[in-house]
Formats: structure tokens, C-alpha cells, sequence
């Protein structure tokens, strides 16, 4: 039985990198919960078989095709938003990826490009998004950053530095909306069983090469450094946001939620 009510049934959540991952298994959950969803991807069918999912607990979605790095896309979310829905609850800037890239390999093209992912889609959804949650008084807003946001690794710098940057960017964010009912939070994940670490060429693949290990090798020692003993699911990560989008967080704002299993050795 139900002890805590989310208060998200018809609810509009716009979620970005909602094709695979973290971001395809918090469409789904928030669906459960009776919000209505737009899901949000560069992959047609991809976001498009997501979308298919939500609908299956119930609840209205559709299938954003685009690229949040392109420069228009927080309107474009907005437009597709008042269109079907008359407004917009809710938005989880999750889209993001990275790559095991030694320091000295880094080029300004990779930095760029993280930078451009992590940094500046976020802010130009915020932006485009946040003052219509304003006028009605009531949004959330969710960034998934890392736990190398918050202690930088060297798997890729440019990936811990952007995140890092991401931290700052809600954090300002959150400060400037408070007092108009849009409360704006980051999460920072630790490795998660996705396809990022997990699929074919992800993460894991990528570190068994640079070390000559096998990929197993990899999974069992990056699972050891986590004091919970395991790599999260997306499932775990999914849970957090749908709190941080509800009702029942309704204090909550300006926060960086380690949802890492203990990764990060301070409390921050």
C-alpha cells in the first residue's frame, strides 16, 4: 500500500535523453505514477517506442524527436508542450553521454562537445522552460549530473568538469526561481548498469581495452569502489527523480543528491 502521495497524475514532465537509460526508465516511472509525458530523443523510433510504453500505465505521452544541443530546442519543447497539453509541469535534463578519454587525448572538439551537451542544453531548456512554470506558480526541474560532478575522475575530465559546471548552473537557477514555485534540483548518479556502462562499446568495454582486462574485470572493480558493493540500477535513479518532480518534495530546492551508493566520500 501507498503511504506517500506524489501528487504528479496529469502532470506534464518533458524528460530529454528519454530514449535508453536513466532517461527511458523515468518516463516510464513517472507515467506509473499518472503524469503525462513527453519524451524526448534524437531517435525517432527509439522515443517513439517509449512513448508506447508510458501509454501502456494510462497516461497520455508523445515522442519528441530533436537534439537539445541545437540551439532552438527549448522552444521547440515549449511549443510541442502548450500544443498538446497547455502546459508544462516538469522538465529532467538527463541527455548526456561520455567516453573513457585520457587527459592528453582530449581534444578542444571533446570539450566542446561536452560542454555543449551538459552545459548549454541545459540552460537554454531552463530557460526557455522555466518562466511558463513561473506564471503558474508551480515547477520542477531535475539536471542529472555525476558523482564526478562532484569528484572529478579521470575516466574524462571534460565529462567531470561540464557536470561540475552543471552543478553550478541549477544551483543558480534554483536560487533566481525559488520564490515563484519552480524548484529546481540535481541529482549526481554514480556508475549505473546502463547501456552507457554496460551496452556493447559503452564504458566498460572501453576501460577493458585502455587496461588490457577484460570487461568483467572492470565491472567487478568499479562495482568494489562503490561501498554498496554493486553498479545502481536505473531503476534506483529513476525513483529519486520522480520525488524530486512530485508534490512531496515541495521543500526542496537548490540541492546536488548523491545517488551513488556511497561513491562520493563527502557529504555535499
Amino acid at each position: 500500500m501507498r503511504t506517500v502521495e506524489l501528487g504528479l497524475r496529469e502532470r506534464v514532465c518533458v524528460v530529454s535523453g528519454a530514449s535508453r537509460g536513466i532517461g527511458r526508465a523515468t518516463a516510464v516511472a513517472l507515467a506509473a505514477e499518472g503524469a503525462d509525458v513527453v519524451v524526448v530523443g534524437r531517435r525517432e523510433a527509439a522515443v517513439a517506442e517509449v512513448a508506447d510504453s508510458c501509454r501502456r500505465s494510462g497516461s497520455h505521452a508523445e515522442a519528441l524527436t530533436l537534439d537539445v544541443t541545437d540551439r532552438d530546442a527549448g522552444e521547440r519543447i515549449v511549443s510541442a508542450c502548450l500544443d498538446r497539453f497547455g502546459r508544462i509541469d516538469a522538465l529532467i535534463n538527463n541527455a548526456g553521454t561520455s567516453s573513457a578519454t585520457p587527459l592528453p587525448e582530449l581534444t578542444d572538439e571533446d570539450w566542446q562537445t561536452q560542454w555543449d551537451l551538459h552545459v548549454m542544453a541545459p540552460m537554454r531548456l531552463m530557460r526557455a522552460v522555466a518562466p511558463h512554470m513561473a506564471q503558474r506558480a508551480w515547477g520542477r526541474i531535475v539536471n542529472i549530473s555525476s558523482s564526478s560532478g562532484k569528484r572529478p575522475g579521470q575516466r574524462n575530465i571534460a565529462y567531470s568538469v561540464t557536470k561540475a559546471a552543471e552543478l553550478s548552473l541549477s544551483r543558480a537557477f534554483a536560487d533566481f526561481y525559488a520564490k515563484s514555485g519552480v524548484l529546481i534540483n540535481a541529482i549526481t548518479p554514480g556508475p549505473v548498469a546502463s547501456e552507457l556502462w554496460v551496452g556493447p562499446g559503452g564504458l566498460a568495454d572501453q576501460v577493458a581495452a585502455a587496461r588490457g582486462v577484460s570487461r568483467e574485470e572492470v565491472l567487478e572493480s568499479t562495482a568494489a569502489g562503490v561501498p554498496v558493493g554493486r553498479l545502481g540500477s536505473v531503476e534506483e535513479i529513476a525513483r529519486v527523480i520522480v520525488f524530486l518532480c512530485s508534490e512531496a518534495a515541495s521543500f526542496v530546492t537548490g540541492a546536488a543528491w548523491s545517488v551513488d551508493g556511497g561513491l562520493v566520500p563527502v557529504i555535499i
